[in-house]
């Protein structure tokens, strides 16, 4: 298991569009991804489950990956955090 935490610096927090390019970026692994803000979890492959969790600026969130290309996808997914929220 990898995983890494993030501050979100986007104004908007995690809304729509990036959520979306998000959950695009980590249907490209094979592992089990979560993220986890404000208190709850989430499967980062599900747009919804994402956009439920509400994640604005400044919260803190964590991705954890588990499976065969957990370390790609944990680094991956925080290179696009760095890039894009």
């Amino acid at each position: 298991m990898k995983n890494f935490k993030y501050t979100i610096t986007d104004e908007l927090g995690i809304h729509a569009r990036p959520a979306g390019l998000l959950v695009k970026e980590a249907a490209k692994f094979s592992s089990k991804i979560t993220i986890q803000g404000n208190g709850k979890n989430a499967d980062l492959k599900r747009l919804l489950a994402v956009m439920s969790l509400g994640i604005k600026k400044g919260a803190e969130i964590e991705v954890t990956a588990e499976g065969d290309d957990e370390a790609a996808a944990v680094a991956a997914l925080e290179d696009f955090f760095k890039s894009n929220l």
